[in-house]
């Protein structure tokens, strides 16, 4: 009984940490976006296409947000070396848990550029090199 209780408490753990993980990536991206508001005011006066705009913002962050989950699954590869032998009917390095971590954090990502970029390509480009 008591290895189930912390087996759950362990996991309510790790799913608390993937949602803060989520929501600071998303802050993070978010508030990166609209600091770029300029930028992409000066982009869409010179006649750039809000779906060229929308692919810079949004790829980079896949980007990003790629390279951050490969260097994650990297050193959690590493750590769980450590807690081996505390698992108990349990892998330490779980392909499944791992992809489906870094498609959240992509999706996140994608979600979290998308929403600001779409809102500052609404704004007039004049009133975006206004704004600094």
């Amino acid at each position: 009984m008591q290895e189930r209780l912390i087996a759950r408490v362990s996991t309510c753990f790790g799913f608390l940490a993937v949602v803060l993980a989520c929501i600071g990536l998303f802050g993070l991206l978010a508030h990166g976006v609209t600091r770029r508001t300029r930028e992409i005011g000066i982009r869409m006066a010179l006649g750039a296409h809000h779906r060229d705009v929308l692919g810079l913002i949004v790829g980079r962050a896949v980007v990003l947000a790629l390279t951050g989950g490969a260097l994650g699954v990297v050193a959690a590869i590493g750590l769980t070396r450590y807690l081996a032998e505390l698992l108990y009917n349990v892998r330490p390095v779980d392909p499944l848990t791992f992809g489906a971590v870094i498609v959240a954090l992509v999706i996140v990502a994608i979600v979290a550029c998308y929403i600001p970029a779409r809102r500052a390509m609404r704004v007039d480009p004049m009133v975006a090199l206004r704004n600094e």
